[in-house]
C-alpha cells in the first residue's frame, strides 16, 4: 500500500513538472528560433538587415531607420506582447513608425518564432527577466 502510494505521488510529481514547464515555455514564448530566422530572412530583412542591425541599403534610406535588434539595452525591456503587436499590427499599434508594415496573415506561432529568433541577436542577450 505505501510502495503504490509512493508510485502515485511520483507519477503526480512528474505531470505537474510537466506542466509547469509547458506554462513556463509559453509565458517566455514558446517559439522556434530555427522557424523564426527562415521567417525573418524572408520577411525582416529587406530593412533589419540579416543580422538585425538596421545596416542594409534600404534601411538607410528610411526615415526613421528601423530598429537594431542588436541593441539588448532596447529590445531586452520590450515583452513578448509588445514585440507580437508590433508583428501583428505595425509599428503605428504601439506608437512607432508607421514604415513598419503590419503583418495581419501571420498566425501566433510564427509570431512567436520571429520572436525567438529576434531574442538571439541581443547584445547583450535577452535573458528573460
Amino acid at each position: 500500500m505505501v510502495q503504490h502510494l509512493g508510485r502515485g505521488l511520483i507519477v503526480l510529481s512528474f505531470l505537474l513538472l510537466i506542466i509547469m514547464a509547458g506554462t513556463i515555455q509559453k509565458a517566455m514564448g514558446a517559439g522556434s528560433v530555427e522557424a523564426g530566422g527562415k521567417l525573418y530572412q524572408t520577411r525582416c530583412t529587406p530593412c533589419h538587415g540579416p543580422d538585425g542591425k538596421a545596416a542594409t541599403p534600404t534601411a538607410q534610406a528610411l526615415n526613421p531607420k528601423p530598429r537594431d535588434h542588436t541593441d539588448g539595452a532596447y529590445m531586452n525591456q520590450l515583452s513578448q506582447e509588445h514585440l507580437a503587436k508590433v508583428l501583428k499590427n505595425g509599428g503605428p499599434a504601439v506608437g512607432k513608425s508607421p514604415i513598419m508594415p503590419p503583418n495581419p496573415d501571420l498566425n501566433d506561432q510564427q509570431i512567436d518564432d520571429i520572436i525567438a529568433f529576434v531574442r538571439t541577436l541581443a547584445v547583450p542577450p535577452y535573458s528573460g527577466k
